[in-house]
């Protein structure tokens, strides 16, 4: 997996992610995905991940969910910036029962998964959580 494309467009962070899910791959991603988040200035973050593949396994998306929320977590308390993410994904990648997101979520991370871009751009571009 490999980001294919990252800009920032409208305030909103944006990168599209390609190729096959691997959890290692996806740790490493996230981390230049955030750190050129932070370069940038942004505060909202969408991962388009509709070009993605794979099927993790429940502790492959409990270990990605703990891991992107203790990363963020840092760079809340290093920077003092609150970041707010929103992944596009499908199944079999995007959980139906949300449970990486919901590992996350339970951390401290400001994260939600959505099927449609346009949801997902509305709830980043919201006072909502």
């Amino acid at each position: 997996m490999y980001v294919k494309r990252a800009q920032v467009e409208q305030g909103v962070f944006n990168a599209v992610l390609i190729g096959e899910f691997e959890l290692e791959r996806a740790q490493d991603q996230f981390i230049e995905l955030l750190d050129e988040a932070v370069a940038r200035g942004t505060t909202k973050v969408l991962v388009d991940g509709r070009q993605m593949t794979g099927k993790p396994t429940d502790f492959e998306r409990f270990l990605y969910g703990e891991f992107v929320a203790s990363a963020t977590l840092d760079v809340l308390f290093r920077h003092n910036l609150r970041l707010k993410f929103a992944y596009i994904i499908h199944e079999p990648l995007r959980d139906p029962e949300r449970f990486g997101e919901n590992v996350a979520v339970n951390r401290g991370m400001n994260v939600k998964t959505f099927e449609e871009k346009n949801e997902a751009v509305a709830w980043l571009n919201s006072d909502r959580p």
